[in-house]
């Protein structure tokens, strides 16, 4: 079976780090203090870290006002979706999702033997809401929601979220992975913790993208007690490290720092947008800290002709090309004005 499942191809990296836009990555140095209470617990890392992650659960729970047992953790989002995926999925079951969208989706799917049931994205690059209703069966375990989509940026909006969740089934989980939330200005954007009253909906965030500990792996869910005691006890022991717990902490404390590291990344993603769309790039909606050139058959070459600026192309689709500096999105934006 393991043949079959196609492997995780992360972005590709630049001799220049700041010139790397093919991984989603924060330009930006962690936050103010945070290096410091992560450098604190490097005396001790011949310890265990703490499995139940108290300190970190507790800041969480106040951060979203919720209880501690309706949160759980792990080394990034994508490892809480996957332990999600084993503790309810298996042979027979099916999970819903968008496509194109997050690329790892259907190897967490495919490694429980469970079946993907891919539902295209709209032209605008947005999700097929009504498709994804009726694409669920009595086979669907899991429906899962990207917003703002990865690699094509739109989000899905607040009715379209409501509207789906009225018309799945009680026992299907629906996953909202909002990994990017923060950047986000739309509107009318859907907020999974609005919906945290049904006990039939997780929401993924992380500490990767806005909050710059991608390197940490630091991500975690909240949902119903029930389901969150599955993934739980599905979790790999002692799965974040003490180093990361104190960090994740830390971060959460720079409300202000953050704000304004999240605001540069967007006005600059909204100035990148402006100036591919001015040279007839059909950019959709862009709400993360990314862009989607729909190049299609071309993709391989735009991405080769960005060099030595690093983005990352889906061959045969399009390019998605991560918001960095100012002077790494200018080098971007001339390669691709050649």
């Amino acid at each position: 079976m393991l043949a079959q499942i196609p492997a995780y191809r992360a972005g590709r990296p630049s001799p220049d780090e700041s010139l790397k836009l093919s991984s989603n990555e924060n330009p930006f140095a962690p936050l103010p203090g945070v290096v410091q209470e992560a450098t604190a617990q490097l005396g001790r890392v011949n310890r265990y870290p703490d499995a139940g992650s108290a300190a970190l659960y507790d800041a969480l729970a106040r951060h979203h006002d919720v209880a501690p047992d309706r949160l759980v953790a792990g080394t990034g989002s994508v490892a809480v979706l996957y332990t999600l995926l084993t503790a309810f999925c298996g042979p027979g079951d099916e999970v819903v999702m968008p496509w194109r969208s997050f690329e790892a989706y259907p190897i967490g799917v495919a490694l429980t033997g469970a079946t993907v049931v891919p539902v295209p994205l709209r032209p605008d690059a947005t999700h097929d809401v009504e498709a994804m209703i009726a694409a669920v069966t009595p086979r669907t375990k899991v429906l899962l929601v990207c917003t703002p989509n990865n690699p094509t940026g739109p989000v899905v909006t607040s009715d379209q979220l409501t509207t789906l969740l009225d018309a799945v089934r009680s026992d299907v989980l629906v996953v909202v992975d909002e990994a990017y939330v923060e950047f986000v200005r739309h509107p009318a954007a859907a907020s999974g913790p609005d919906e945290l009253g049904r006990d039939n909906v997780v929401v993924l965030r992380t500490f990767s993208k806005a909050y710059g500990l991608a390197g940490l792996r630091v991500g975690y869910g909240i949902g119903a007690e029930p389901v969150i005691e599955a993934v739980r006890r599905a979790s790999t022991p002692f799965g974040v490290t003490d180093v990361a717990q104190a960090a994740a902490v830390a971060s959460l404390g720079e409300t202000d720092a953050l704000r304004d590291r999240v605001d540069a990344v967007v006005a600059e993603r909204d100035r990148m947008v402006e100036a591919l769309r001015s040279m007839g790039w059909d950019v959709p909606d862009a709400q993360g800290n990314f862009v989607w050139l729909p190049a299609g058959d071309r993709a391989l070459d735009v991405a080769a002709a960005c060099q030595p600026v690093s983005v990352r192309p889906f061959a045969g689709e399009g390019v998605r090309v991560t918001v960095g500096t100012a002077a790494a999105n200018d080098r971007l934006l001339e390669a691709l004005g050649l």
